[in-house]
């Protein structure tokens, strides 16, 4: 709510006309594994009547239905405040009551609207109303995706979660169990999401970072020289937009690219 290279590969000989059977079972394997996967988040959306949870901000757009727990939605009252709603069979999506439509703000931050034509706020006692008709900094929550889990966070620095009552607050300053949440979309989502992203960022941030390094590296020594420090910061950085600029200052420390001062 984060390498080296080995250029010495050991191994049995190979003789004249025995074919190396291991490369292609080792691919085989690799595709299974990402079929398996696809498999499973295939599944998760299935159960929830062809809702996706998102896994980035720029998936937050359109309809969307925040799950507190699962198959539990936040739901809009016609007075204006929020409760968790009743628990929803497996394969049947979230009720009208339920939808939400996310207005991106800025690159950080969205703005949320109920079914009754009005925008979520967090009141000054913590509650969260939907009774706005415009937006303004109430108005703006800001989803923080850390480790694979999702949080979100209202104008008051304070994260978004259900009381034992069921009313939805906004009271909580960390991220604990009540607080991580999913958001999902209805949109029709790409199976390949990654059109505009460069050839160099697909993959992990690993992989990015190396392939990186590889293109702007400068050849004094003929040697990869890669930050060994946390990726974490990469993975912040990633997701406000600014990885390109945290790259270059890791790759600056190391002194291997042929742009740095």
């Amino acid at each position: 709510m984060t390498d080296s290279y080995s250029f010495v590969k050991g191994g049995k000989l190979k003789l004249k006309g025995k074919k190396d059977k291991s490369h292609k079972k080792h691919k085989k394997h690799r595709k299974r594994e990402r079929e398996t996967v696809d498999e499973k988040c295939d599944d998760d959306t299935l159960r929830h009547g062809d809702w996706w949870s998102v896994e980035q901000f720029d998936d937050i757009t359109g309809s969307i239905a925040v799950e507190l727990k699962p198959m539990v939605y936040m739901l809009a009252q016609d007075n204006g405040l929020f409760v968790t709603g009743p628990s929803h069979d497996i394969g049947e999506g979230p009720s009208p009551e339920e939808i939400l439509i996310a207005v991106r703000v800025n690159d950080s931050k969205i703005a949320m609207k109920s079914g009754f034509d009005k925008y979520l706020s967090v009141k000054s006692d913590g509650i969260v109303a939907g009774r706005s008709d415009a937006i303004g900094s109430r108005e703006q929550w800001e989803p923080v995706f850390q480790d694979g889990k999702l949080a979100l966070m209202g104008c008051n620095n304070c994260f978004l979660s259900a009381d034992p009552s069921g009313k939805v607050i906004c009271t909580s300053k960390t991220v604990e169990e009540d607080e991580v949440i999913k958001i999902r979309s209805c949109a029709r989502k790409e199976k390949k999401q990654k059109g505009n992203i460069p050839d160099e960022e697909q993959g992990s941030l690993k992989t990015t970072e190396l392939n990186y390094v590889k293109k702007f590296q400068s050849f004094q020594d003929r040697r990869i020289k890669i930050s060994e420090e946390d990726r974490s910061t990469l993975r912040k950085a990633r997701e406000e937009g600014k990885l390109h600029e945290s790259l270059l200052d890791r790759r600056e420390k190391m002194k291997s690219d042929r742009y740095c001062k």
